[in-house]
């Protein structure tokens, strides 16, 4: 199966049992298990910095999450680079008239460079871009 990129809109689904999509993406997960999964070293971040003001233990929980996807081989993390840095402002600065996050943007240019044209998430500016979003609302 092709490669599918986890954006953070993913991460935060499996590991919120409460959202609203925890069950879709406990599915695709199932689903799409022999497909690799792609992610980046921003789209991390941007997870950790979602749980920030969560409690000391899902804090540590979701910690301990990005440590199993770094140190998990069934996943590839593509880590952050000047390169990526700005391959992601170039795409931000040529869509003035979107309200892409620069994470986004990272995320959209790796998977350009990748050739993975599925992402895990339900955010409609990866359509706007081309891809094929995996959760529908």
């Amino acid at each position: 199966m092709s490669p599918l990129f986890a954006d953070t809109f993913y991460w935060i689904a499996l590991t919120d049992f409460s959202d609203a999509a925890h069950e879709q993406a406990l599915k695709l997960t199932t689903e799409r298990a022999r497909s690799a999964i792609v992610t980046t070293d921003e789209v991390l971040a941007e997870y950790l910095t979602f749980f920030s003001t969560a409690p000391g233990p899902m804090r540590r929980e979701v910690a301990e999450s990005v440590q199993a996807i770094l140190a998990n081989r069934v996943f590839r993390v593509i880590p952050q680079s000047r390169a990526s840095f700005l391959s992601g402002i170039e795409l931000y600065s040529q869509r003035p008239d979107k309200r892409y996050s620069l994470t986004d943007c990272i995320s959209m240019q790796s998977m350009r460079r990748e050739g993975i044209s599925e992402v895990l998430t339900n955010d409609r500016h990866f359509e706007q871009e081309g891809f094929r979003v995996l959760f529908r609302s």
